[in-house]
């Protein structure tokens, strides 16, 4: 579990909880140690978590930390919830799953009327069938969070099969498929997948050579893809 990790857990711990806790149990709680959390805690209140008490006394979370995702706009509501449910219909299982949790996690400290508008958005998504290749994008996910080679049978528009092994950065998602955006070893180049042209894939535990982000901006490059600000929207008299 990354520090960054921890501390969030740590986090959502201690908003749990009404009242006081004390050090050990959530020690035990998060499978740490009672100095890692006194240390996080430290950590967590030196950045502005409104974290109160003492170590023997317990730490309680107060309410006052949770002001920022209270001020969500309509909009903004509205935005998260439509992107929510569009990938809880369209992701495979564990995505969905997570987007599902997400939006719990949004609702939970929200004041009662922006939760009713959360609740309440008219914003749908129509029903689809999960991606056949839904168990192919997820291990591609993982591949990518981790940076690691895969190694693939891959049959291209002529139905010609070859083995290739190629480092994932990045998944494009399309109304009707989707492309696993990668560097393959075979062709020196970037290339695009379709996973339901993917006959076999296993994911290695090399780690590529070059960092995601570097390729993914080499990758833009190439293409041609500017990546600028969006505007915002003018100012509502």
């Amino acid at each position: 579990m990354s520090r960054a990790q921890r501390l969030l857990e740590l986090l959502q711990a201690l908003r749990r909880r009404r009242r006081p806790v004390a050090a050990q149990t959530l020690a035990d709680e998060l499978g740490i140690s009672l100095r890692t959390v006194y240390r996080d805690i430290a950590a967590l209140q030196a950045q502005g978590a409104a974290i109160a008490g003492e170590a023997g006394v317990g730490y309680v979370l107060r309410p006052g930390f949770t002001l920022p995702p209270l001020m969500f706009t309509p909009e903004e509501i509205e935005a998260l919830v439509l992107g929510s449910r569009w990938v809880a219909e369209h992701g495979d299982d564990h995505l969905a799953a997570a987007a599902a949790d997400a939006l719990a996690k949004i609702a939970a400290v929200m004041p009662t009327e922006r939760r009713d508008e959360l609740d309440a958005t008219t914003l749908l998504v129509g029903p689809s069938q999960r991606p056949a290749t839904a168990a192919t994008l997820e291990a591609f996910r993982t591949a990518i969070r981790h940076q690691r080679k895969v190694r693939i049978t891959y049959r291209d528009q002529n139905d010609e099969a070859s083995a290739r092994t190629i480092w994932p950065f990045a998944i494009g998602y399309f109304r009707d498929t989707e492309v696993i955006v990668a560097w393959c070893e075979l062709r020196q180049g970037f290339r695009h997948f379709r996973p339901d042209r993917i006959a076999a894939l296993a994911v290695s535990d090399t780690i590529y050579p070059r960092r995601r982000a570097d390729l993914l901006k080499q990758w833009r490059a190439t293409e041609g893809i500017e990546v600028t600000e969006r505007p915002r929207p003018a100012a509502r008299n």
